[in-house]
């Protein structure tokens, strides 16, 4: 249980400062919202086939592995704006 709230945590960080820092961005929303869904749908896809694949051989470790690298990266984002 406490695995998936860090993930949640995580997650959650990444988003809120994509949210913060999207209207500095000086393109169209319209741009950004297709951009947006389209990255995010490619890295869904393929983390999803990653995922299967090396879930059956890592197991939980790799759960652990993907919660801390996104407590990194939104760290980053949220330090260096």
């Amino acid at each position: 249980m406490s695995l998936y709230l860090g993930l949640g945590l995580a997650t959650s960080i990444d988003a809120a400062a994509a949210g913060i820092t999207l209207p500095l961005i000086p393109i169209e929303p319209w741009i950004s919202v297709i951009f947006i869904g389209v990255i995010t749908a490619a890295c869904s896809l393929a983390g999803f086939i990653a995922g299967r694949y090396l879930g059956n051989k890592l197991g939980a470790r790799l759960a652990a592995l993907g919660g801390l690298v996104l407590i990194g990266i939104g760290t980053k984002i949220l330090i260096t704006g």
